[in-house]
């Protein structure tokens, strides 16, 4: 029996010349071309269009229908019909052509140093009215930049979790108290003082100040759920063996207290407002007052060339004492 020839390199080129090379032949081109003469309705229009000779552009769409084993356009009329395999590959191909744009857009974006997301965490007790003011302010300067803002609010620990998770590069309103595991930089963004509430009605609310804890224990808290679903949840001013309602935002336990749904601290800026509109009734307690101490905090390693510029302008907003106090205090409620 004869020993078989081994196949030579210039064998396998040869027969691989005689294959249908799909890869090679649906390219970013070649859908444009396909994109093209549907358009202008014909070989001819589209060759002008795209600086070919009629002869050229009726080749490459037959190497390319030989590749894919399809016909994409109905010869037997006067004008260039698509087939459905051809309707199916300008639709698909359409697509992919925005998706490899943009993905082209990204990169660019990237490389000069825009994100292409910039995911920020924002404690639920803060000004969502400067928060979105905030957001304008950098549409408005950087709109074209392309940067995705991703905004979330969180509740106590959430905001550090989100932060420190990985889930966001910027929280704004944490806790100085957690620790750090290091990457993350904190810079104090001020103090939130907090002032305990109950609605006119509420059986609190002729009662003999101050109001001591074995007074209070026998009422219902309202309290707004901790958003951590790793780190442990925090429990504020809550005392053993009393009844809590658990709602999930600040403005739910506001309007809760407003109800007589139960009583409760808040935020005294947010409060305030309706205090002096008479529809929660200020109570002082035996135990102070408490203040919360609230800081910005920003992931450092975000990138080796540094942090990104949409952070950047974002760290920069957060430098104006105008910017952090208003997150604080600028709290407008019409319930």
């Amino acid at each position: 029996m004869p020993a078989t020839k081994p196949e030579t390199k210039a064998a396998r080129a040869a027969g691989a010349e005689g294959r249908p090379q799909h890869h090679q032949a649906l390219t970013p081109e070649a859908l444009a071309m396909v994109d093209t003469i549907a358009r202008t309705g014909s070989f001819a229009a589209a060759a002008r269009e795209l600086g070919k000779v009629p002869s050229a552009l009726t080749y490459s769409v037959r190497q390319l229908e030989e590749s894919l084993d399809a016909l994409l356009f109905d010869r037997s009329s006067r004008q260039a019909q698509l087939t459905d395999a051809g309707r199916e590959l300008l639709n698909e191909g359409r697509r992919l052509l925005h998706e490899m744009q943009a993905v082209a857009s990204r990169v660019r974006r990237v490389a000069s140093g825009w994100e292409t997301e910039l995911a920020i965490s924002v404690e639920d007790i803060l000004s969502p009215t400067t928060v979105f003011e905030l957001v304008e302010a950098f549409c408005q300067d950087h709109g074209d930049a392309g940067t995705r803002l991703r905004i979330r609010h969180d509740v106590l620990a959430g905001t550090w979790e989100a932060l420190t998770s990985g889930q966001v590069e910027l929280a704004i309103g944490v806790s100085g108290e957690h620790r750090n595991p290091g990457g993350i930089e904190l810079r104090e963004l001020g103090e939130m003082p907090f002032i305990y509430c109950v609605a006119p009605h509420h059986a609190l609310a002729g009662a003999r100040a101050p109001l001591d804890d074995a007074e209070l224990v026998h009422h219902r808290a309202v309290a707004v759920a901790d958003t951590a679903q790793r780190l442990a949840p925090l429990t504020v001013n809550l005392l053993p063996g009393q009844d809590v309602l658990t709602v999930p935002t600040m403005r739910a336990k506001l309007e809760a207290l407003v109800r007589g749904l139960g009583c409760g601290f808040l935020p005294e800026p947010m409060a305030r407002p309706l205090v002096e509109a008479g529809r929660l009734v200020q109570k002082a307690t035996v135990r102070a007052n408490p203040v919360a101490r609230m800081h910005y905090a920003w992931r450092t390693e975000r990138s080796a060339l540094g942090l990104g510029r949409a952070l950047q302008w974002w760290l920069k907003q957060l430098e104006s004492p105008a910017t952090r106090r208003s997150l604080i205090e600028r709290h407008v409620w019409r319930l």
